[in-house]
């Protein structure tokens, strides 16, 4: 099917491409050492407008499928892990954690804290596929995700906008936006959005215990002079959902009578100061804050008292005050002589991180409430040179090196405060050609520091383990053809991982015959994952648009034996499908009026490196109808069209009491078939 979608869109697209005058727009990736447009950076990146989807979206993990080789892991109420090529974490139980991929909003560190990854009033979400040490540092082995919110206008302007939909979805968000002084502007940003959720208790009798209920607050400033730009967010994220997604049936009826919460509140700053400090030379100072209050628990019997004779009770619940703060100097070339063979661009910094993490575990098995703290500080230097090599060939180089100091204790008395010096970097080799097409070849180090498991029941052998390095090995291609209206990025790919650090569990049984699950991170000797991506966007004439998307990818763990002695050597990476694709198409059909429609398919993939259960493939197939005018925008949508049931989450282990605690394989189902509508009023 997926090769026979790909044939269709390329014979309409030489069949119609003459029709058109129009041009695809050219777009500026913010998450590099310096902003460049997509068609001139040397990496492989994906960049989706939230905007543009078929149905209102309100979290990152409603448009993430649209990017090649990027997944999610649930576990949740909403995404919180996200995995870029096969790598990434999947959850967390216990601490520290040190996530694979990185997630910026606005300039503000929320990675690994992305439940409050909302999206209104969002202008692009930029995808950075392969390790980023050289930019990001420690937290980006697989790539990183950033986050950028629209800049005031210059104009007075806004909207008011309301949103309803089946399982009770409601949502009312407005925008300010305008000019302040002839040189600044101010935007302000606010949605509350509700959901009943896709769950029913059937012990309750309630539709709701699965709910969402988000509220976004932003305000940016931004004053734009010469020689400099002024940035300023301030921000709130609230998240108060409810967390009830498994059941003994595996479907969409629980029987919880404590079901569990998943909820967060963080506020966040940023700000960043853009100036040239002579003829030649520009800095940039930012920084971000953020003050995150999480509470995730849930009902692990998922029954009630009374549901048989075999059953045991017990609810576990996790409450993390996290606070985050990054600052960040650059030196940047300005004005590079072109006329002088030995003059080269050049980019220099220093980085500094520091996390705080206290965690409060209230569980039934635990005699009293489990503490802990954790305190994490990064620091580094890093650069780049960027060197003409002649007409059309460029070469450029750049290094990191990061200092990671942790501190772990917890009422159990255990206590480690590694440290230790991590190093990244990558050369890349650039073409440049006369029709503006790119081509790039390089090698990228990433990095992720080791670290401790802290568990009080994991045996002592499987407390530590070491830093993971990667290899990456890149091609790509780039470019614009027929007269800009087909835009197309390539990129060919092999990484090389060393010391793979695995995130696996244990099952244990206790006295009652029920599973005590415990999750630890080990180290495998090497695999690899390799692949193919390639985003593909297409003005086929003046009423039809077609975007298309396809990831390719091979993992494997060359060397790798669990602590149940498990052999996973040859085996697939868990949350690593061999293929994902995308297909969206625009059909204005009236000046005013847009058919949209959008399929997305992927490969089945392994739950965990802990067991052999995979997930199903799939495909998904959404459909919306757009109105706009100078003044009003309306779209209804309906999504999953075709009531498709699919699985964001796997666990193995025994939880049923009908079966005496049998191990088996329990699955988080994603979206079913569900609609809504959305009205948009601007001033």
């Amino acid at each position: 099917m997926l090769k026979n979608s790909l044939q269709v869109v390329v014979l309409i697209a030489l069949c119609h491409l003459s029709w058109s005058e129009d041009r695809i727009e050219e777009i500026v990736v913010r998450g590099e050492l310096r902003p460049v447009s997509v068609s001139d950076l040397s990496s492989s990146v994906q960049l989706i407008t939230p905007e543009d989807s078929v149905a209102k979206v309100n979290h990152l993990e409603e448009v993430i499928s649209k990017a090649a080789n990027v997944n999610y892991a649930s576990g949740s109420s909403r995404a919180r892990y996200y995995q870029i090529r096969g790598i990434g974490e999947r959850g967390q139980f216990i601490e520290p954690i040190n996530p694979s991929v990185g997630l910026l909003y606005d300039g503000v560190d929320l990675s690994g804290v992305g439940t409050v990854a909302n999206l209104f009033d969002v202008e692009q979400v930029e995808i950075l596929r392969g390790p980023q040490g050289t930019v990001y540092g420690s937290n980006s082995l697989a790539g990183a995700i950033n986050i950028v919110s629209y800049d005031p206008t210059e104009e007075f302007s806004g909207f008011v906008e309301a949103e309803a939909g089946d399982y009770s979805s409601r949502g009312l968000g407005f925008v300010l936006s305008g000019p302040v002084t002839p040189e600044s502007g101010l935007r302000l940003s606010a949605k509350h959005y509700q959901h009943d959720g896709f769950i029913k208790n059937r012990y309750l009798g309630a539709e709701d215990t699965n709910s969402k209920d988000e509220k976004s607050l932003r305000l940016k400033y931004v004053l734009l002079r010469d020689d400099s730009s002024y940035r300023f967010s301030l921000g709130r994220l609230e998240v108060d959902n409810g967390y009830d997604a498994f059941s003994l049936d595996n479907d969409r009826f629980t029987r919880s009578d404590e079901p569990g919460e998943d909820d967060q509140e963080t506020t966040f700053f940023s700000f960043s100061v853009d100036r040239k400090i002579g003829e030649s030379v520009a800095a940039e100072i930012s920084g971000g804050w953020a003050d995150s209050n999480i509470t995730y628990g849930y009902d692990e019997d998922w029954t009630f008292k009374g549901f048989d004779p075999w059953e045991y009770s017990s609810t576990d619940s996790y409450q993390r005050s996290v606070d985050s703060i990054t600052y960040q100097i650059r030196l940047r070339s300005e004005r590079r002589d072109y006329q002088d063979s030995e003059s080269v661009d050049w980019v220099v910094g220093v980085y500094g991180y520091h996390h705080d993490l206290d965690l409060v575990r209230s569980y039934t098995y635990l005699d009293g409430d489990f503490t802990s703290s954790f305190g994490l500080d990064r620091y580094a230097v890093f650069g780049e040179i960027t060197k003409d090599l002649s007409a059309d060939w460029l070469l450029r180089a750049g290094l990191r090196g990061e200092q990671v100091e942790m501190e772990y204790r917890d009422s159990t008395d255990l206590y480690y405060d590694p440290d230790e010096l991590v190093s990244g970097g990558r050369v890349l080799l650039e073409r440049s050609f006369q029709s503006g097409g790119l081509f790039y070849v390089g090698v990228r180090r990433g990095y992720k520091s080791g670290g401790f498991n802290t568990d009080g029941t994991i045996d002592q052998d499987l407390r530590l383990y070491d830093e993971e390095s990667l290899w990456n090995f890149e091609a790509g291609y780039k470019g614009q053809f027929l007269d800009d209206r087909l835009e197309l990025r390539t990129a060919l790919f092999r990484m090389k991982r060393e010391d793979i650090q695995i995130s696996t569990s244990i099952v244990r049984e206790r006295n009652d015959g029920s599973s005590e699950f415990v999750a630890y991170t080990g180290n495998a000797a090497e695999g690899f994952n390799q692949g193919l991506e390639i985003d593909m966007r297409v003005l086929l004439f003046e009423a039809l648009s077609v975007e298309f998307g396809l990831g390719v990818l091979d993992t494997e763990f060359s060397s790798y034996q669990s602590a149940d002695s498990d052999a996973l050597s040859g085996r697939d990476q868990a949350h690593a499908p061999n293929y994902q694709f995308f297909i969206g198409a625009d059909y204005s059909f009236h000046s005013n009026w847009t058919v949209q429609l959008e399929l997305e398919g992927k490969d089945s993939f392994y739950f965990s490196d802990g067991h052999n259960f995979r997930s199903q493939k799939y495909e998904l197939v959404n459909l919306g109808l757009l109105f706009q005018n100078d003044r009003w925008e309306a779209k209804a949508w309906l999504r999953n069209v075709t009531d498709k049931e699919y699985y964001v989450r796997g666990y193995y282990f025994g939880n049923d009491p009908r079966d005496y605690y049998e191990s088996r394989l329990w699955t988080q189902l994603g979206y079913p078939r569900h609609f809504g509508v959305s009205v948009r009023a601007s001033f």
